[in-house]
C-alpha cells in the first residue's frame, strides 16, 4: 500500500475532481438501493394482498413511530400516496409506482455518469503527471545510472507500466467510494425490511474476501514477470533496429528473430498464468454470491410461505437488494487484483521517480554566468567501476588556449570530456573553473559556458533547424545560417528540398557523416560558448569530410578555449599545448614541435600515423 499512497500523491492536483466523484458516487450508491424498494409498492399493486373493499378501508395516513417502524412506514405512506392519486383505478396506481422506478433508475445511472465523466480527469491527469515526471527525471539522471539499464525496459515503464498503474491503482479510485457505499446502503435497506435474512449476507462478504485473497497472493509476483519481459523484447526491437545494418551485414536475421520469439514465448506463458489466475476471480465470487442467494430464497421463502413474518413483495425486493450486494462485491474481489498488479508496475516506475542523483545541485550552489581566467583540472582520479580510468592527472587550460588530449584508446581522453562537463563526479581531487569546484556551481549554468562536439553525431528526427536550435532556443534564421556558414554546412543544406526546414530523418539519416557532423558544430556555433570540447570530432571521417570539418572547427575555435580530444593527430598541431595521455597519467606534454624534437611517444604516435 505505500506504492498506491505515493501514486495517490500525485492525484493532488486533481482532488476537485476527486471530490466530485464522491457526491456523485454518493447518489448514486443511495438511489441505486432506492430504486429496489420502490419496487415493493409497485409489487403490492399488482399482486395484492388483500380483497379491495378492506383494503380501502385500511388504507389511512400513517403515524411516524421510530426507526424500528421505518419499511412499515414507508410501505404505509406509499400505498396511501399512490391511493390518494389513484382511488380505485388500478392502471393509474400502476403508472404512478413504474414512474417512480424509472425516476430512480434514471437518476441511479445519470450520477453513475458523472462520476465515471469526473473521475477520467483524474486518472488521465495523473497518468499525463506520471509519464512526465519520469521523463523529467530520465534526463536528470546522471548518464551513469542508464549504463546498465537497457534502454527498452525504461522506455516500457514510461508507456506499459504507468498504462498498468492507470487501469490497475486509478481503477480503484472509482471503487473505493461507490462500492462500499452501494454495499453500505444495500445493507441498511436490508436490515430494514428483514434484519435475520441479513444475516446470511454478513457470512457471504468475509467468505469471498478471503477466498479471493488466497486466490491472489501470487499475483504481484506473476505481473512483475511479465512486465520485466515487456522491457526485455522491447529492448530487443530498440537494439535491432539501431543495428540494422550489421544484422544484415552478418546474416544476423535468424539470431535476432530467435531472440526476440524466445522472450515473446516466456512473455506469452506469463501471461497466460496471470490472467488465468486473475479470470478466476469473478467466476469464484460469482458461484459463491448464487450459494449464498440460493440459501436466501430457502429461508426467506419459508418466511413467507410458512412463518408469514414477511410478505411477497418485500421478499421480492430483498432478493434484488441481495443480488444488487453481488456486483459491488465482486468489483471489490477484482480491486484486490489490481492493486497486487498494480504493486509490481508501480513499483518499477517508482525506481526511477525514487532514484536520487549523485549529481544533484547543491542547496548553496552558485550561478556562473562567465568564463575569466582558466579550467584547472587538479590532481584528480577516477574509476567507472573498479579500476582507475585517471590517476593523479593535472592540466591547467587557460582562456583563449587550445588543449589537445591524444593517445591510445582507453588512456582516458574522453573520460576528461566526461568530467568536465560534470556527467560524472571525480573520485580524488577537483575540476575547477576561474578557481571555483564545478561542484559549487550549478550544472545548468556550468554547460552553458560548454559546447560539446562528440564523435558520434547525435541528431534527432526532425529538421535542420530544430536540430540546431538546440544550442539556442529563440535564434532567428539570419543566426543559424550564419552558424551552418561558419560550421561549412550551409552549401549543402541550402540544397536540400526545403532547405533549414528538411526533415533529416532518424538520427539523421538522410544525411552523410560528414554532414552530420558539421550539423552537429553549427549547433555549437549557435550556442557560443566561451568553452568548447571536441571529443574526437573528426575521427569517423573520411579525408574531403575531415577537412570540412577541420576547417569549420578551426573558425568556431578563434578566441575560444578549447579542449580537443583527437585520434587523429593531423587535426592537432595547431593547438597550444599536446597532452600525450597512457592510462591515464601524462606521458609527454608541449607544442607539436616540442614534442616531435624530444621523440617520445608522441613522435611514435605520429610516425604510426603517416603511414595509415
Amino acid at each position: 500500500m505505500n506504492y498506491f499512497k505515493q501514486i495517490l500523491g500525485y492525484a493532488r492536483p486533481y482532488k476537485k475532481f476527486a471530490i466530485l466523484n464522491i457526491i456523485c458516487n454518493v447518489f448514486y450508491a443511495l438511489f441505486s438501493a432506492l430504486s429496489f424498494i420502490a419496487l415493493i409498492p409497485m409489487l403490492d399493486v399488482l399482486f395484492p394482498t388483500a380483497k379491495p373493499g378492506v383494503e380501502k378501508e385500511a388504507i389511512v395516513k400513517p403515524v411516524w413511530n421510530g426507526i424500528s417502524n421505518t419499511m412499515d412506514y414507508f410501505k404505509d405512506f406509499m400505498s396511501y400516496r399512490v391511493h390518494e392519486f389513484a382511488h380505485d383505478d388500478s392502471s393509474k396506481a400502476l403508472i404512478l409506482v413504474i414512474s417512480l422506478v424509472i425516476v430512480l433508475f434514471f437518476l441511479k445511472n445519470i450520477s453513475n455518469y458523472l462520476a465515471m465523466f469526473f473521475i477520467t480527469f483524474l486518472r488521465n491527469g495523473v497518468l499525463k503527471d506520471l509519464r512526465n515526471a519520469i521523463f523529467d527525471k530520465i534526463t536528470m539522471l546522471p548518464i551513469a545510472f542508464f549504463s546498465e539499464k537497457r534502454k527498452g525496459d525504461t522506455m516500457a515503464r514510461i508507456s506499459n507500466d504507468v498504462q498498468e498503474i492507470q487501469s490497475s491503482f486509478l481503477s480503484i479510485l472509482e471503487l473505493i467510494v461507490r462500492e462500499p457505499l452501494t454495499i453500505i446502503f444495500t445493507i441498511i435497506m436490508m436490515l430494514l425490511i428483514s434484519p435475520q435474512l441479513t444475516l446470511f449476507v454478513f457470512i457471504f462478504i468475509p467468505l469471498s474476501g478471503f477466498v479471493i485473497s488466497r486466490i491472489g497472493k501470487s499475483l504481484k509476483k506473476k505481473s512483475d514477470r511479465v512486465q520485466k519481459e515487456q522491457g526485455n523484447f522491447l529492448s530487443i526491437v530498440e537494439e535491432t533496429l539501431g543495428g540494422l545494418k550489421v544484422i544484415k551485414g552478418f546474416n544476423g536475421e535468424t539470431t535476432f528473430s530467435n531472440k526476440f520469439k524466445a522472450s515473446t514465448y516466456r512473455f506469452f506463458n506469463f501471461s497466460n498464468k496471470l490472467l488465468n489466475r486473475q479470470n478466476f476471480a469473478s467466476p469464484t465470487s460469482e458461484f459463491l454470491g448464487i450459494t449464498v442467494i440460493s440459501i436466501l430464497l430457502w429461508y426467506g421463502g419459508r418466511m413467507v410461505l410458512i412463518d408469514g413474518t414477511l410478505d411477497a413483495s418485500s421478499f421480492i425486493a430483498y432478493m434484488g437488494l441481495a443480488y444488487n450486494i453481488l456486483t459491488p462485491a465482486k468489483a471489490i474481489s477484482k480491486a484486490s487484483y489490481s492493486v497486487k498488479k498494480g504493486n509490481a508496475a508501480a513499483e518499477r516506475v517508482l525506481e526511477i521517480l525514487n532514484t536520487t542523483s549523485t549529481l544533484e545541485d547543491k542547496p548553496n550552489a552558485i550561478v556562473k554566468p562567465d568564463f575569466t581566467s582558466e579550467i584547472g583540472i587538479n590532481n584528480i582520479s577516477f574509476k567507472y567501476e573498479d579500476d582507475l580510468v585517471l590517476k593523479n592527472f593535472s592540466i591547467k587550460v587557460p582562456k583563449g588556449k587550445s588543449i589537445a588530449l591524444v593517445g591510445q584508446s582507453g588512456s582516458g581522453k574522453s573520460t576528461i570530456a566526461n568530467l568536465v562537463t560534470r556527467f560524472y563526479d571525480v573520485n580524488e581531487g577537483q575540476i575547477s573553473i576561474d578557481g571555483q569546484d564545478i561542484r559549487n556551481i550549478t550544472k545548468h549554468s556550468l554547460r552553458n559556458l560548454m559546447g560539446l562536439v562528440t564523435q558520434d553525431s547525435i541528431l534527432f528526427n526532425d529538421t535542420v533547424k530544430n536540430n540546431i536550435l538546440l544550442g539556442k532556443e529563440n535564434a532567428k534564421d539570419e543566426e543559424i545560417i550564419d552558424a551552418l556558414k561558419i560550421a561549412n554546412a550551409w552549401e549543402f543544406v541550402k540544397e536540400l528540398p526545403k532547405g533549414i526546414e528538411t526533415n533529416i530523418g532518424d538520427a539523421g539519416g538522410k544525411l552523410s557523416g560528414g554532414q552530420k557532423q558539421r550539423l552537429s558544430i553549427a549547433r555549437a556555433v549557435l550556442k557560443n560558448p566561451p568553452i568548447m570540447i571536441l571529443d574526437e570530432a573528426t575521427s569517423a571521417l573520411d579525408t574531403e569530410s575531415e577537412r570540412l570539418v577541420q576547417d569549420a572547427l578551426e573558425k568556431m575555435m578563434k578566441n575560444r578555449t578549447s579542449i580537443i580530444i583527437a585520434h587523429r593527430l593531423s587535426t592537432i598541431q595547431n593547438a597550444d599545448e599536446i597532452i600525450v595521455m597512457n592510462k591515464g597519467e601524462i606521458a609527454e606534454q608541449g607544442t607539436h614541435n616540442e614534442l616531435i624534437a624530444k621523440d617520445g611517444v608522441y613522435k611514435k604516435l605520429v610516425s604510426m600515423q603517416s603511414f595509415e
